[in-house]
């Protein structure tokens, strides 16, 4: 053969195989045989939609719509559904004349997993049947006449659960599964996938492994096998999720491994578990915290029961033991357990709850040890009849916190376990709210437990733990600091306020755990001798005694004698309930006052009035916030006397609003200068300086009264007003500035004894008018003074200081007091007035003259 002919046969070949690559020839008559073959390896009947040759890489055949039926009994969907499957044939077989398939590669399959009513799995009937045939190894010798069990791979798989006709949510997604025949009596089996739910959107729930073996045997429950699962990296929440169907609030990471080995009838099982990290979902703590448990049992697979149960968890040096049996596992359940907590730190449980209880301080620590012996049973008869009974008691406890100042030595916490065989009632009669729901749910009980809390008569503290929720009673007497700090140590939100007193205690501390609910405190309290600083004011707040009530709607506190920014105080106050945080929450109050005094409030709010007045209450002297200025409060006020300055109100009365620094006094009512007054004042403090509006009447006010305030008796009778006022500003001064407003006056049987008009004070029968203020000058407008002999029209201004400056021009015929007569002018006939006067100098000396003749006629002209 030449080159040429040589290089022709190489192009050939080359072109053959490489169509044979591309092409994929049909095998319609080869589909019965191949089905067959597989059906007979795995002992279930198989269907194939259709057959290609594969020649390349190695010889074999692709699969479409290739399905394997399950047995009828367990339903009629197959038992693996797979759209592509490579089958490569065993060569060896080809030479004999025999269709054989070495290896199944399986993309996407999905493989359902089918429990009987009567309990069996059809992989167990599976088991059964290659067992009971004679298949030769998957890796059998080529002399081998026997038909070899294929080596079965499948890729990006996923296996379902299915209860009879059921289809649980159950299942496995990208699962990676082999199965093949390791030896002549022997299989093997390795499995890895990620559990989800079908019904939920899950994507951390870590990573199952299964790896086993099993051996030949005449019957499964006599099958000889060893099976190693693995749960690596499933989070906590995740995993509550897919078991319970609700994330239960709890994070960690959690990692299992179970080891079975020997026969289903006698089972040894080996397991471990570690959580690490675990926390509630809203708690993050820096120290990491790992739980481990390692337990070994023995099951028997005909009882379905775990005999030899033995499990240890080391918990700091202690252990926790839990022994036992289970002569069922499944439903009804029934067991007998014993748990077994020896010398358990205190730290170390401290160290649990503080991952499961929000607001404990950081630097909490515990002391002593804990031990505990409790049994639990379940007959079997339904399927909450969990017996319990049991208990124990701390050694040397003590909880230390530095920050809160607080050292309590408990030394001995008794403590039993049991089921309830009745509701439990509270000390006032009431159910217990942990009870209610479940009278027979076992429960954990502790105390009493005397606390010593700066009182002769301590503190009995008892409570109740159930599964689905707690209660604890608080009775005796407590200083009200050490009270606070208990609250505060125990993860009760408290008001952190420097306070004194004592509080004779009644009180029911109760909530749910779903949802990790904050606790509801029910109950009484009685308050004496309270002295308590609170943020924003310099004074502090004294309670002499008060009664508190604290209901399901409100926290109500009544009886109330206080003194507080200078005054005493008597009357209610209530507070709605849940409100978090308490300053937020709308106050409403009905409250009576001795006195108040703007002099009083500037010293309590602020003692350094030079550089801050008393009004700016919306922040403190350091620069954070005051209490005042997120408050919510309205409510009825009533005040014996309001002394503004030297201005005395008496018995006023009002419906206040505190809105977060923005003051209304509504209806605001008092005797002003031996009248009445009503009207309506706003303050806003929300700004870069407070602004002051209001309007009011007062009538039958003396004028008498008013001189008296001013230190002049420069005026006399009685007078009606109504007003309108704006100012704003910090100091007085820019109040004085700022200060601008109307006033409508009428002023009856008076006098102004400064101003003489021959020898005699000039008496007011009636004057009425509007004064006008702004920047600092009162003007007066459309004034009208009635003298018992003569009407005059006053116009003019006064300033602030007191500095006077009107004109007083008579209307009608001429005045008496003047001296002077009307006479007529010759040039025009028009009439002259010549009494007009002006009045100038100050307040206290004013200079009375008369008006200029040119002055007179410009005020008389029409």
């Amino acid at each position: 053969m030449n080159l040429r002919s040589k290089r022709g046969v190489v192009l050939a070949c080359t072109a053959i195989a490489l169509i044979l690559f591309l092409v994929r020839p049909g095998a319609g008559r080869l589909k019965n045989r191949i089905a067959g073959s597989i059906g007979t390896a795995l002992q279930r009947q198989v269907d194939i939609s259709k057959v290609h040759v594969r020649l390349l890489p190695q010889p074999g055949f692709d699969l479409e719509g290739f399905v394997v039926r399950d047995d009828p009994s367990f339903g009629a969907e197959p038992v693996l559904r797979c759209q592509d499957v490579t089958a490569t044939l065993r060569l060896s077989s080809l030479i004999r004349g025999r269709l054989e398939i070495s290896r199944l590669s399986l993309s996407e399959p999905s493989l359902n997993l089918v429990r009987r009513q009567d309990g069996r799995w059809n992989i167990a009937t599976f088991l059964e049947r290659t067992a009971g045939i004679p298949i030769a190894p998957t890796s059998k010798p080529r002399y081998e006449s026997r038909p070899g069990f294929p080596y079965i791979e499948a890729d990006r798989g996923r296996i379902n659960v299915k209860f009879g006709p059921e289809k649980k949510p159950f299942a496995l997604t990208d699962a990676r599964y082999a199965l093949w025949q390791d030896s002549e009596n022997s299989w093997g089996l390795r499995l890895r996938g990620q559990p989800v739910r079908t019904d939920f959107n899950l994507s951390d729930t870590g990573q199952l492994n299964v790896e086993g073996t099993w051996q030949r045997a005449a019957t499964l429950l006599e099958t000889p096998l060893e099976f190693n699962l693995r749960w690596d990296g499933g989070q906590l929440g995740q995993l509550s999720k897919l078991v319970s169907g609700k994330d239960r609030g709890w994070r960690g990471t959690v990692r299992t491994s179970v080891n079975l080995r020997g026969v289903p009838s006698d089972l040894a099982v080996r397991a471990d578990a570690s959580l690490e990290d675990f926390h509630r979902y809203d708690i993050t703590e820096s120290n990491a915290l790992e739980l481990k448990s390692q337990c070994t049992a023995q099951y028997h697979a005909p009882e379905h029961s775990l005999q030899q149960i033995a499990c240890q968890t080391p918990l700091g040096d202690g252990l926790i033991a839990v022994i036992g049996d289970a002569a069922s596992v499944t439903s009804p359940a029934r067991f007998d357990m014993r748990v077994v907590a020896d010398k358990i730190p205190m730290n170390a449980v401290l160290a649990v709850v503080r991952r499961a209880k929000k607001n404990l301080p950081d630097d909490l620590l515990a002391t002593g040890t804990m031990d505990a012996k409790v049994s639990l049973r379940m007959r079997g008869t339904t399927s909450n009849s969990i017996e319990v009974d049991g208990g124990g008691e701390t050694s040397d406890f003590r909880v230390q916190s530095e920050g809160n100042k607080t050292d309590l030595t408990l030394d001995v916490v008794p403590f039993s376990l049991g089921s309830a065989g009745k509701q439990s009632k509270t000390g006032r009669g009431h159910i217990d709210p942990a009870s209610a729901h479940d009278p027979e749910e076992a429960s954990l009980n502790f105390g009493p437990v005397p606390l010593r809390l700066g009182r002769p008569v301590p503190v009995s503290v008892q409570g109740r733990i159930t599964r689905s929720g707690y209660n604890i009673s608080v009775r005796g007497e407590s200083e009200i600091q050490r009270l606070l700090d208990l609250a505060r140590i125990s993860g009760i939100p408290a008001t952190h306020v420097g306070a004194t007193g004592s509080a004779k205690l009644d009180l029911l501390i109760a909530g749910q755990w779903t949802g990790f609910a904050s606790p509801i405190v029910m109950g009484n309290a009685e308050l004496h001798g309270v002295r308590a600083q609170i943020r924003g004011l310099n004074g502090p707040l004294e309670i002499n005694s008060a009664r508190v009530n604290l209901a399901d709607s409100e926290t109500r506190v009544d009886a109330i004698s206080a003194s507080f920014v200078g005054t005493q105080w008597m009357g209610a106050l209530s507070i709605p309930r849940p409100c978090v945080p308490p300053i937020a929450c709308p106050l409403s109050f009905d409250l009576h006052a001795d006195e108040i005094s703007t002099d009083q409030l500037n010293h309590w709010l602020n003692p350094n009035v030079a550089q801050r007045p008393w009004y700016r209450f919306s922040t403190t002297t350091s620069g954070g916030h005051s209490f005042l200025a997120g408050l919510h409060a309205s409510g009825s006020l009533v005040i014996n006397r309001a002394i503004v300055r030297n201005l005395v109100a008496t018995r006023a009365t009002t419906k206040l609003n505190l809105d977060q620094g923005k003051l209304r006094l509504s209806d605001l009512r008092a005797d002003v200068l031996g009248g009445k007054h009503r009207g309506e004042w706003r303050a806003d403090f929300t700004g870069k300086q407070p602004v002051y509006t209001g309007s009011g009447a007062l009538d039958g006010s003396s004028l008498a009264q008013l001189a008296d305030l001013m230190g002049d008796e420069w005026i006399s009778g009685s007078a009606n007003a109504k007003y309108q006022m704006e100012l704003a500003g910090f100091s007085a001064a820019d109040l004085t500035e700022s200060a601008k407003g109307t006033l409508h006056f009428e002023m009856r049987e008076g006098a102004l004894p400064h101003i003489v008009l021959a020898s005699v004070p000039l008496r007011v029968r009636r004057f009425t008018g509007t004064l006008t203020l702004l920047q600092g000058e009162i003007q007066v407008q459309e004034a009208t003074l009635e003298a018992p002999s003569a009407t005059y029209s006053v116009t003019g201004t006064a300033s602030m200081n007191r500095k006077l400056d009107f004109r007083l021009l008579p209307e009608g015929s001429a005045s008496e007091e003047t001296g002077v007569s009307a006479r007529l002018d010759g040039r025009d006939g028009r009439r002259s007035i010549p009494g007009g006067l002006t009045v100038t100098g100050t307040l206290s000396e004013p200079r009375v003259s008369p008006a200029r003749r040119s002055e007179t006629e410009a005020a008389l002209k029409p």
